[in-house]
């Protein structure tokens, strides 16, 4: 998903890169899951990637370590 994610948000398909932060999210353990707001305006689509890209692939690779540990 972080392939999909990254090939959207560099053709600019914001849109698109945004429902897949919104589906990897939602694979995450109810601990690790950012709190995202809707998008209603797809002009804000890439302010809310800017906004949120850090902290979801941060979560993810705590994610990962949990696993690794386990």
């Amino acid at each position: 998903m972080i392939l999909a994610f990254d090939s959207a948000n560099n053709l600019g398909q914001y849109i698109a890169a945004g429902k897949i932060l919104f589906q990897m999210n939602e694979e995450l353990p109810d601990d690790l899951q950012l709190s995202l707001e809707e998008i209603d305006d797809p002009s804000n689509a890439k302010s809310f990637i800017i906004n949120n890209e850090s902290a979801l692939k941060y979560a993810i690779r705590e994610y990962r370590e949990r696993l690794m540990l386990s």
